[in-house]
């Protein structure tokens, strides 16, 4: 597919005064206006770095009047950024159990710090969690490696054209003994998503990225895709489905994972997000089961 977009200019102009007073933003009013990018009311300045065609300017701003945004419970990340200024903390825990290596693994405290920097379209990203798992053998626990990453707003939605960013990302050995990769782990996210409706959504990811794993000799590549249809039963409650699944690369065996999985997100105002999430194995390689919670905050 030919995607045709656009550098943002001062031919799409962004609303001040009258285009963006409240908590909507006036789309004829913020045409008419003329203005020079700057954030102003509930609003930020220019989030994405392109626009499709057909693109207001309204399009290209983030709303703080709205709830926030979060990268969780799903396994898709949201293709949204947190704007310039704006820090995100999300955190939980997670229980997955594989009836076949006899395992419990328990994750906490999946922290994931979101920081807008520089411009509204781009993001900071520090992961940390870390891991206890016991077998029939032995109990281990300790860190995982650290995660870094940036987002990076590309476009809006508009119409049947998405909404996306991409994340180059990385983890980094500074885990514990029995949890670290040992090197530098490089990977890129493509995040796309579109708002079918006032409370339906559909979103994507499609990542690559270099792993290690104990039953390979060397480094490989491992391509990883997710699909989550979401909807929004009330203006608090929230609940969504998803499947995402693993591929290692030719010669890579048991490796191939793919799940299916759901949960609930409730609201508590704006800025504070509680979640549920739960999902199943689809195949030999998975895990069995996972069941998890968490609560994201924002702080303007």
């Amino acid at each position: 597919m030919l995607l045709i977009i656009a550098p943002v200019s001062a031919e799409l102009p962004f609303c001040l005064g009258d285009g963006c007073d409240g908590d909507a933003c006036d789309r004829v009013a913020c045409d008419q206006a003329g203005c020079d990018g700057s954030p102003c009311g509930n609003f930020s300045g220019r989030a994405f770095l392109f626009a499709w065609p057909g693109n207001n300017a309204c399009d290209l701003r983030l709303n703080y009047a709205e709830p926030l945004i979060t990268d969780r419970p799903d396994f898709t990340e949201a293709s949204s950024t947190v704007g310039r200024g704006v820090t995100q903390f999300e955190l939980g825990y997670t229980y997955v159990r594989n009836d076949d290596a006899g395992t419990d693994q328990h994750s906490a405290p999946e922290l994931l710090i979101r920081r807008g920097i520089w411009k509204d379209w781009l993001e900071l990203r520090v992961a940390y969690t870390g891991l206890a798992i016991a077998d029939p053998i032995e109990d281990i626990s300790g860190s995982d490696d650290l995660y870094l990453g940036v987002k990076i707003g590309l476009t809006p939605q508009c119409g049947c054209l998405p909404e996306m960013s991409i994340m180059p990302q990385m983890l980094v050995p500074t885990g514990s003994s029995a949890f670290t990769n040992d090197e530098v782990l490089p990977g890129v996210n493509w995040l796309w998503g579109w708002d079918l409706s006032e409370r339906w959504a559909f979103a994507g990811n499609t990542q690559v990225n270099r792993a290690v794993d104990d039953s390979q000799p060397n480094v490989f590549t491992i391509w990883t895709q997710s699909l989550a249809l979401s909807t929004s039963l009330t203006d608090r409650l929230g609940v969504y489905g998803e499947w995402f699944g693993y591929a290692a690369e030719k010669g890579v065996e048991g490796l191939d994972e793919q799940y299916l999985s759901g949960g609930m997100t409730v609201l508590f105002g704006n800025n504070v997000q509680w979640d549920f999430r739960g999902g199943v194995g689809l195949n030999d390689d998975s895990d069995d089961y996972f069941v998890g919670t968490g609560l994201s905050l924002r702080f303007l």
